[in-house]
């Protein structure tokens, strides 16, 4: 036997129906929520960097949107290197000092870690 009731919600009046169960009686079976699919894996991280000279490195953690520079590239202070996503925000990684690119440990969609060598500059 059903039952029909109006409930007001925040306002909005909505009818409902009511199903009556007999003591005893089981109701439906209800399906039990799907866990989410598992995370992809994160992508693997750079070797470090084997260039001799001045490490920039992440201020932050996050994710590399554009690698600015080449190995052997020249750079001054200054010059920007790569831009870091990180918490919905485009950080921007400058040069710290002049020199030559001796390695660039990351790449555009990678992953890294507050700390990380992204570049090293000689």
């Amino acid at each position: 036997m059903s039952k029909y009731y109006q409930v007001t919600v925040n306002g909005t009046v909505y009818e409902v129906e009511v199903e009556e169960i007999a003591a005893g009686a089981s109701s439906p079976a209800v399906e039990a929520p799907k866990a989410p699919a598992a995370p992809k894996a994160a992508p693997k991280k750079a070797a470090p960097a084997a260039g001799k000279g001045t490490p920039v490195t992440a201020p932050m953690q996050g994710t590399i949107l554009k690698v600015g520079v080449e190995n052997g590239q020249a750079v001054k202070k200054g010059d920007l290197v790569c831009l870091l996503e990180a918490m919905k925000m485009e950080n921007e990684i400058f040069a710290p000092c002049d020199g030559t690119v001796t390695s660039v440990s990351i790449a555009a969609g990678q992953a890294v870690a507050t700390g990380a060598t992204l570049i090293t500059i000689g």
